[in-house]
């Protein structure tokens, strides 16, 4: 406030005003394209995210591709949510619009968005562990194809209606033939750790006291670290009860 008892609007006011509205508009644009409720938000370099039903999926990239101009899909993939409700994969695409790159500084640009104007978006949605199945975007990106056969080896997640230019439908990508399991999954054991055991306490839930925590203090629920096979897992050494003979 100043002097006059006037209300003083900073550069940081402008800039929260119109991120709030760039992101209130891109929810209008998304929920009628969808027909739900989506959730945007923006990442620690200010990129807009948006976050969609399972469901809507196709008409939100489209809606990205088509009315917002995002026309290059940049990469996709997947992180891991064992510990959420239901547990599960977010698949992310990040898309940007080549007509705005190289050239004079965007709206997002002025209302504070990164990367020199260019216009950028990032999609997100949620797929669980129970029904791993999102609609493939090969159809509105051919490009993606690649993308989305590295998920689908990685991370487990099945594109429905797959294509490319190979017409063999969806398989691994990176993989030899006859591997099993999905290696970018938190649950996936890694043969070293199985092996031998970790060195030292590296990790949550390996080792003993943290070096700043207190023996009286209450720690955390210790859980096993990626990677790390739970106690039942693989073969163990005979024994008394297992009937083996010596």
């Amino acid at each position: 406030m100043t002097e006059d008892g006037d209300v003083e609007i900073t550069g940081e006011d402008v800039y929260l005003a119109r991120t709030e509205a760039d992101e209130a508009a891109l929810a209008v644009g998304f929920s009628l394209a969808t027909g739900a409720e989506v959730v945007t938000s923006r990442d620690g370099f200010g990129v807009p995210v948006v976050d969609v039903p399972r469901a809507g999926w196709a008409a939100a990239a489209m809606h990205a591709r088509d009315v917002l101009g995002m026309d290059f899909a940049d990469w996709l993939s997947a992180v891991d949510e064992p510990d959420r409700e239901p547990p599960g994969v977010d698949v992310v695409l990040h898309v940007v619009s080549t007509a705005s790159a190289g050239g004079p500084a965007s709206r997002l640009r002025r209302a504070g968005a990164p990367s020199g104007g260019v216009r950028r978006l990032l999609l997100r949605t949620g797929v669980p562990d129970a029904d791993p199945v999102l609609p493939s975007l090969t159809g509105v990106w051919p490009g993606l194809a690649w993308h989305e056969r590295e998920t689908f080896e990685m991370f487990g997640v099945t594109f429905a209606d797959f294509a490319d230019a190979l017409g063999l439908g969806l398989r691994p990508l990176l993989l030899p033939d006859g591997f099993e399991g999905t290696p970018l999954r938190k649950s996936f054991v890694l043969a070293a750790r199985a092996s031998k055991p970790w060195p030292g306490a590296k990790e949550p839930g390996e080792g003993g006291e943290s070096a700043g925590r207190s023996a009286r203090s209450p720690g955390r629920r210790k859980t096993a670290p990626p990677g790390v096979p739970d106690p039942s897992w693989g073969p163990r050494a005979a024994g008394p009860d297992t009937g083996a003979s010596s």
